[in-house]
């Protein structure tokens, strides 16, 4: 085992490693209960029932695929980089896809399959880094930050701290609710807990938020901590049963949408976290193709499940300051993930005002892209800034790409930069044009 993980060559040991991984899980646990709040919109009152996916269903197959990311980062690839479903794209798949386009959540589904089937093929074909060359680096972090803002605004939402108000269209909320204050508390004490540099503050700002709750009978106290394992029957397959449904446009774009982000926050995440445990060299990450085809090997695994996409996650950054080093970090937090599967019961305790603290600082953390924008360009800063703002403003993450990558290609061509402008990007061009003329 040593051997294979290569804990001689890189320093390393079982304790260090084990540290390593269970710092990474309690840093990223919070997605267990996120995850099933969002996908299945429990913030949104009234909503049809065919229109909402079953909770407990999306908590095991979320912690099915993070076990099955994890282990598949772990033993191929060897980093010590944890997998989830990713925030930001659940987001997209609720409030985006199925909320404002009207797409049933089984073929949204459908798209989360088919963006990681094309994402293992742009891995093993060697098209990857060709792609991602063609998007400029400022597009990137733009959709990063709007995406950051974008959760960030739906945090306020579900904690009533932002409201709909049909003179100015948002307004403050009544803070002097019950829920509105235990939310706000919530975010009071992650923020603490996260500026003492506590590891896991999002996972331990929400289950003392919880507690709280339960203490001041906001929250109604859960029957039991342990218990069945969820039923995966309401959306185990779907994705595979509704495939002949995505050959719309709409579909292409949410497709796209899906892969885009996916694409370049793996990328991202895997360049973070790998320099900050040193194992870049030449500035090169080694095993990237393997690397790359865990994480989209896990999307597909999670879609047939019934989550939306399955990404590698920055936390893992925690586990790394914490010792980790190698894949075995990542076996041990997978193990976790699997274990974590016996305490559903809690999901009852994880309300919309417990999860909105975890929705604003995630949102916080995503935002830190805003500053590697070169702002001084105009014909850069006019794409990234409508791709940035469009997002919270349109309730739609798609919408913010579309926008942006249409701008793009005029600033860059209006100010004679024709030719630096990648082949890719004037076909995204038009592919968005054509979406927007669509929609219409």
């Amino acid at each position: 085992m040593k051997k294979f993980f290569q804990f001689d060559e890189l320093g390393t040991n079982y304790r260090r490693e084990f540290i390593g991984g269970l710092t990474t899980f309690l840093s990223m646990a919070y997605i267990l209960f996120v995850n099933p709040s969002i996908l299945s919109m429990e913030s949104i009152p009234d909503l049809p029932a065919d229109m909402r996916m079953d909770s407990g269903a999306i908590f095991t197959a979320t912690a099915i695929a993070a076990a099955v990311g994890s282990l598949l980062m772990g033993l191929i690839a060897k980093y010590p980089i944890a997998l989830a479903p990713g925030m930001g794209l659940n987001a997209f798949f609720s409030f985006t896809v199925i909320l404002t386009m009207g797409v049933p959540w089984q073929t949204a589904l459908s798209g989360v399959f088919v963006s990681g089937i094309i994402f293992i093929a742009l891995t093993l074909s060697g098209l990857r880094e060709k792609i991602i060359n063609s998007i400029p680096a400022e597009l990137k972090f733009a959709v990063g930050a709007g995406i950051g803002l974008f959760i960030t605004f739906v945090g306020f939402q579900n904690a009533g701290i932002i409201v709909g108000n049909e003179s100015t269209l948002v307004s403050l909320g009544d803070l002097s609710n019950p829920q509105t204050l235990l939310a706000i508390f919530g975010v009071f004490v992650t923020v603490i807990l996260m500026v003492r540099g506590v590891k896991g503050g999002i996972f331990f700002g929400m289950l003392i938020t919880a507690v709280v709750g339960m203490i001041f009978g906001q929250i109604s106290a859960p029957t039991a901590i342990v218990g069945a394992v969820p039923s995966l029957e309401p959306t185990f397959g779907q994705a595979l049963f509704n495939l002949d449904q995505i050959f719309t446009i709409q579909i292409l774009v949410v497709i796209l949408t899906f892969l885009f982000v996916d694409f370049f926050d793996t990328a991202g995440t895997l360049v973070a976290v790998a320099n900050q445990a040193g194992l870049m060299k030449e500035n090169k990450l080694p095993r990237a193709g393997k690397a790359l085809f865990a994480d989209s090997a896990a999307t597909v695994v999670g879609s047939i499940l019934g989550t939306s996409t399955t990404t590698s996650y920055i936390e893992s950054s925690a586990g790394v300051a914490a010792g980790a080093r190698s894949g075995f970090a990542s076996v041990v937090t997978a193990v976790l993930f699997l274990l974590a599967l016996f305490f559903s019961p809690l999901l009852g305790v994880v309300t919309p005002a417990v999860t909105a603290p975890a929705l604003i600082i995630v949102g916080i953390l995503m935002v830190s892209s805003l500053g590697k924008i070169d702002w001084n360009r105009f014909e850069i800063a006019v794409p990234a800034f409508l791709t940035i703002i469009a997002m919270p403003l349109s309730y739609s993450i798609a919408t913010g790409i579309a926008i942006g990558f249409i701008f793009y290609p005029i600033t860059m061509a209006m100010k004679g930069k024709a030719k630096e402008i990648h082949p890719i990007m004037y076909g995204l061009f038009v592919i968005f044009v054509l979406y927007f003329i669509f929609l219409a």
